[in-house]
């Protein structure tokens, strides 16, 4: 048996609003939202007393969606360290591929995004940086070249 696709990317946040912006000014659009909770999630994740809003957002013409959630119960519980650096263990990053990194980096400032460190360019391929935007999300934008 093979897989078929990777579906989605789960994050949870706790201004859902804010991140559903920051990923629709990046070029996604906004699938739906609504609550999700009962019997059924709970056992799914293991939790007791789940009440959350979920928001789904798709790219465009294109296969690959992240999953927003927003926990009211139980209450989330924030990691350490704080903006954790690149060799923190787990996941650290979602890569998009962009037209222009310079133009998405300047829409996606008005929603809190930081560049973590430099637009740098590797070889004559790509031209790549990792932002940091709200709920300290992490994404890599690259540019192919040529």
């Amino acid at each position: 048996m093979a897989i078929k696709r990777m579906d989605n990317v789960l994050i949870v946040v706790d201004d859902l609003d804010a991140v559903i912006a920051f990923f629709v000014e990046l070029g996604m659009e906004l699938e739906g939202t609504g609550p999700v909770e009962g019997r059924w999630v709970e056992r799914i994740i293991g939790l007791d007393g789940v009440r959350q809003d979920v928001a789904m957002l798709r790219i465009p013409n294109a296969p690959g969606r992240i999953e927003l959630v927003k926990f009211h119960q139980p209450k989330p519980i924030r990691p350490e360290p704080k903006d954790a650096p690149a060799n923190t263990l787990g996941i650290r990053r979602i890569m998009f591929a962009v037209d222009d990194i310079e133009d998405v980096v300047a829409r996606l400032r008005p929603h809190g995004a930081e560049l973590v460190g430099t637009v740098e360019q590797y070889e004559n391929i790509f031209r790549l940086c990792y932002v940091r935007g709200p709920e300290d999300i992490v994404i890599g934008l690259a540019e192919e070249l040529g």
